[in-house]
């Protein structure tokens, strides 16, 4: 059976082949870390906290979307700033899978009995001091959400077919402790999704559909 390229059924078939890809070092090929190598040896001396994050496809259409949360601009690490849901792992949480579900229902409503894992990405290595696990899942629609205001200020979907074109990638640089650092940007209707979140999607897109 063939899916739409850019269907949730044929996200979940590619998050779901690539996963059996992934190993320790896997993070330092893509996104990011592949973008600025001269950070990697800096991110393996630090000590870094686990996180997961949701990166959930909406199962609908020809066109799967991906949901991004605008953090709370009063937040105290990336505030302001687009994310995926998600957050630290805490100690009663069975695995990544469980984390990041947990996440999106605590600041976005998602009941997580509706979120279905379809795999993981490698961790990406945050400057930030974090270990973040990019856990890949199909959400049905028809879902409701409530924010929690002391985190996320608003929600919104882009299309797969969109994040999935890299005429769609930027890319922007600044200075971080002195060294000029890259990242991927792609801004869509006045949405500046940028930093980790893009080297993120960036991943998916070189491990799924380059």
């Amino acid at each position: 059976m063939t899916h739409s390229l850019y269907s949730a059924a044929e996200f979940r078939r590619r998050a779901a082949a690539q996963a059996l890809t992934v190993h320790p070092d896997s993070w330092r090929e893509n996104g990011d870390a592949k973008l600025n190598p001269s950070t990697i040896p800096h991110v393996e001396g630090m000590k870094l906290k686990d996180a997961a994050v949701l990166v959930a496809a909406i199962d609908e259409g020809d066109d799967a979307r991906l949901i991004f949360t605008q953090r709370n601009a009063t937040l105290r690490k990336h505030s302001g700033q687009v994310a995926f849901p998600g957050g630290a792992v805490d100690e009663a949480d069975r695995d990544m899978e469980a984390a990041a579900a947990r996440e999106a229902e605590e600041e976005i409503g998602l009941d997580r009995r509706l979120v279905e894992p379809v795999g993981r990405l490698p961790d990406y290595m945050a400057l930030s001091g974090f270990r973040i696990t990019p856990v890949l899942a199909v959400v049905q629609p028809g879902f409701s959400l409530t924010l929690n205001p002391d985190e996320v200020e608003s929600v919104f979907e882009v299309p797969l077919s969109f994040l999935m074109n890299p005429a769609n990638h930027e890319t922007g640089s600044g200075v971080w402790l002195g060294t000029e650092r890259h990242y991927y940007r792609m801004p869509y209707q006045g949405r500046d999704i940028w930093g980790i979140t893009a080297g993120i999607v960036r991943v998916i897109y070189e491990r799924l559909y380059a």
